[in-house]
């Protein structure tokens, strides 16, 4: 089997603009296209290194820019895990992924992050006619676009490509079988129902 080094050295170098691409601060550029954005994923880790990845989304803007250093991502209701939150409060370490429906590029950004009350930083997080009830504050240290290869071989934007509902188990089946329930749960429409109520 191949060492690492081996499977490395596949690779050829890359190119300057590449490397030059990466700065320290968000530009005009990387403030306008997190206001365009509606979906990002939050990558943290754990105090023993162990990554997590969570889907985060909103109105186009729901990260707000504080300034060209600093994010504000509001945590908003969901199943009250608040992985991510534990996962800060260990280990700082965090990075985003911002996606803007019909952009194939895709923005990359790392930093340190806290965990904030939101009425420290004097800004209006209402969404949905709710307050969040945290805020991670990312001090970023590094952003840079992404190229559009990975979207456009997806077709993640394209309409033709979108998957029929049925193609897949309704998630009261998923969610029956997973934690092995003995009753059955609402029909899907219930329950997304019920989520619309809580966002």
């Amino acid at each position: 089997m191949d060492t690492a080094p081996d499977v490395l050295a596949r690779y050829r170098a890359p190119s300057g603009l590449v490397l030059d691409k990466v700065i320290d601060h968000l530009d005009r550029h990387c403030r306008a296209f997190v206001g365009l954005a509606p979906f990002a994923t939050l990558a943290t880790a754990d105090a023993e290194g162990w990554p997590d990845v969570s889907p985060r989304g909103g109105d186009p803007g729901f990260v707000h820019v504080l300034d060209e250093h600093r994010l504000a991502l509001p945590d908003r209701p969901g199943n009250n895990r608040v992985d991510s939150l534990r996962n800060v409060a260990a280990n700082p370490r965090v990075a985003l992924l911002f996606l803007v429906p019909g952009i194939e590029e895709t923005l990359r950004v790392f930093g340190t992050a806290e965990l904030a009350d939101p009425v420290e930083l004097h800004a209006d997080l209402t969404e949905f006619g709710r307050a969040p009830r945290s805020v991670l504050v990312v001090t970023v240290t590094r952003a840079y676009f992404q190229c559009a290869k990975s979207v456009m071989r997806s077709g993640l934007w394209d309409p033709q490509r979108q998957v029929e509902r049925s193609a897949f188990a309704p998630m009261r089946e998923v969610f029956g079988d997973h934690c092995r329930l003995t009753t059955p749960l609402p029909d899907d429409a219930v329950m997304r129902a019920d989520l619309a109520q809580e966002l």
